[in-house]
C-alpha cells in the first residue's frame, strides 16, 4: 500500500449520500481525520433531512444538502459549488453518485467499495468489480465493503490507513461515535415525564425488521408493571405512526396512562436529548438504536437478518475494530445488548425470508418476549 502520510489537505469533504444513521456511523472517520489535520476545513455533503445527526458537531464546518433525486438544474447547481473546491474527498457510500460526487469536488478522493449482499461470488459479483474499476481509477485508496466480517465504523476509519505510516494506530485508541447535541424537549413531553422512563423504538425503515407487535405489548406491559415510564418513539412516516397507533391499541387501560407516544413529534436533537436521560433504550435495527447507543444509553436491540459484526450499534469507547460476533443469541459489549432469533440461517444479510423490503423475518418472529425480559432483568436488575 502506498502511503500519503505527508498529504496536508486544506479542505475536505466528506460524502454520506444514504439514510439518517449511515451519516451517524461517519463521526469516528471525522474525528480520527481531525487528529491528522487539525487545521483543515471539513465539510459534509448528504441528503436534505438526514443531516440532523451532525447538528452541532464540532468539527463539521458547513453542512451541503442535496435532493435524494436531483433534477438536472440541481445537478448543475451543485456541481458549480463543489467543482474542484476541495483538496480530498471521503466517499463512504459505494453508490456511482456517491463518486461521482467525489470526482467533481475533489483533487483526491479515497472511497468505500461495494460487493454481493450476501457476500457470495457470482455473476452479479462479476458486474460489481466491472462497475468497481472505475472508482478504483479515481481513488488513492479504496476498502471493500464485508457485510458479514467488517464493522460499517471499522470500513469508515480504514479509508484513512493511507494516511498512515502505521495502520494500526487507526485502532489504538478508544473509538466513539458523536451525537448530535440535544435540543429541549417540546413543553409537553417534558411535563409528562415524571419518573424514570424507557424509550422503546419497535419502527424500522422496512417490514422485515420488525418485531411482532404482540411481543411489544407484553414488553411494554412489564416495564409499566415494574414502575417505568414508556416513551413510545417514531419517525414522522405513516407507516411508523401507524405502528405505535397499533401498539398503543393493544395496550390495557391501566397501562395506557404509563406510555408517552411521541411518534413524530421530535427532532432527532431533541431524540437525543429524551434518550441521554432514559433508564433504557429498547429497539429494532435502525438509526435511532445506533443514536441511543452514541448517547451512552444502556441500549437492548433486536437484530434479524443484518449482521451484528457489520451494522451492530457501536459501543462508545471500544478499543479494537470489532466488537460483535456473528451470531449470538444475546451479547453484551459494554451497555450494548443485542438479541438475535434462532435460525442457522441468522444472519442471512437478505430482506427477510422472502428477500423483499415488505417480508416477514422468522428469526424475528421466534425471538421470544422472555428472551428480552431477561435482557431487561440484567440491565436494571430484578423487580
Amino acid at each position: 500500500m502506498t502511503h500519503f502520510s505527508n498529504l496536508k489537505p486544506k479542505k475536505v469533504l466528506f460524502i454520506a449520500t444514504r439514510q439518517i444513521g449511515d451519516v451517524l456511523v461517519t463521526t469516528p472517520l471525522i474525528s480520527k481525520a481531525r487528529e491528522l489535520w487539525p487545521d483543515a476545513e471539513f465539510h459534509f455533503l448528504g441528503y436534505r433531512g438526514k443531516l440532523e445527526m451532525l447538528k452541532g458537531n464540532p468539527d463539521i464546518a458547513q453542512v451541503i444538502e442535496t435532493s435524494d433525486r436531483p433534477g438536472f438544474g440541481e445537478y448543475l447547481s451543485l456541481f458549480n459549488r463543489l467543482f474542484q473546491r476541495y483538496d480530498l474527498a471521503f466517499v463512504t457510500q459505494p453508490s456511482d453518485r456517491a463518486y461521482l460526487y467525489g470526482l467533481v469536488s475533489a483533487f483526491h478522493r479515497v472511497g468505500v467499495l461495494g460487493g454481493h449482499p450476501q457476500g457470495k461470488q457470482s455473476k452479479a459479483t462479476d458486474k460489481s468489480n466491472r462497475q468497481n474499476a472505475w472508482k478504483k481509477f479515481i481513488c488513492m485508496h479504496t476498502v471493500d465493503v464485508d457485510y458479514f466480517s467488517q464493522h460499517v465504523i471499522a470500513e469508515k476509519l480504514r479509508l484513512l490507513e493511507v494516511f498512515f505510516r502505521n495502520p494500526l494506530e487507526l485502532f489504538s485508541k478508544p473509538i466513539k461515535v458523536t451525537p448530535p447535541i440535544g435540543e429541549a424537549l417540546t413543553p409537553v413531553i417534558a411535563g409528562e415525564l415524571t419518573q424514570p422512563y424507557v424509550v422503546i423504538h419497535p419502527g424500522p425503515l422496512t417490514a422485515y425488521k420488525r418485531w411482532p407487535l404482540a411481543y411489544w405489548q407484553k414488553i411494554i406491559t412489564y416495564l409499566a408493571k415494574r414502575g417505568f415510564q414508556v416513551v413510545l418513539s417514531a419517525s414522522p412516516s405513516k407507516q411508523d405512526l401507524q405502528l405505535n397507533h397499533d401498539i398503543f391499541s393493544l395496550l390495557e387501560d391501566s397501562i395506557r396512562k404509563q406510555v408517552i407516544n411521541t411518534a413524530g413529534k421530535l427532532s432527532i436533537p431533541q431524540a437525543g436529548s429524551l434518550l441521554r436521560a432514559a433508564s433504557l433504550y429498547i429497539g429494532v435495527d435502525t438509526s435511532i438504536t445506533h443514536l441511543a447507543a452514541a448517547c451512552n444509553t444502556p441500549t437492548i436491540t433486536l437484530f434479524g437478518a443484518t449482521p451484528p459484526t457489520n451494522f451492530g450499534p457501536w459501543p462508545n469507547g471500544f478499543f479494537g475494530d470489532q466488537p460483535y460476533q456473528l451470531r449470538a443469541r444475546s451479547q453484551t459489549v459494554g451497555n450494548i445488548t443485542i438479541l438475535q432469533g434462532p435460525g442457522e440461517c441468522v444472519p442471512c444479510r437478505k430482506a427477510g425470508c422472502l428477500d423483499r423490503a415488505d417480508s416477514y423475518s422468522e428469526c424475528l418472529d421466534l425471538l421470544e418476549p422472555t428472551q428480552v425480559i431477561d435482557a431487561i432483568e440484567k440491565v436494571l436488575g430484578q423487580p
